[in-house]
């Protein structure tokens, strides 16, 4: 097998995304952006969210709980203060199913002139999503 043929590690670093309601989050970013529930672990109290992950499509993904003030770990004042960017194929489609869903739009999708095309949008929440076919610079030392 060639390094270009080399299957991608799998994913070592996990962003932890914070939520006041988690189930909602968990809801709208699976149906907004395309993202796959993996798990859903239930935290102490109705509704509450000890851990989630979900996985994107083309690899990696993201993990969330819910906001406790309970939590000094994951406190409320934590909610929102994430700005994930998340490379995908298809821009174009996943800010069309985004702002159907209502995301609020930051940043239009547009070319910013280097071969990347992407976009901004905030979730129900705060959380800053951006999408782009940029894939950056960094590159295993394997590959």
């Amino acid at each position: 097998m060639s390094d270009t043929q080399r299957e991608a590690p799998a994913p070592t670093v996990w962003p932890v995304l914070l939520y006041t309601d988690a189930p909602a989050a968990i809801d709208f970013l699976v149906g907004a952006f395309g993202f796959v529930e993996v798990a859903r672990f239930p935290g102490e109290t109705e509704g509450e969210i000890a851990r989630a992950e979900l996985a994107w499509p083309a690899g990696g993904g993201v993990m969330l709980s819910s906001a406790t003030d309970s939590n000094a770990q994951f406190p409320p004042s934590l909610v929102g203060t994430a700005t994930p960017y998340v490379v995908t194929d298809d821009p174009e489609g996943v800010y069309a199913r985004a702002t159907a869903a209502g995301a609020e739009v930051l940043r239009p999708i547009e070319d910013v002139g280097y071969g990347y095309l992407g976009f901004t949008v905030l979730d129900p929440e705060g959380t800053r999503w951006s999408f782009g076919n940029y894939r950056g610079q960094a590159r295993p030392a394997s590959f």
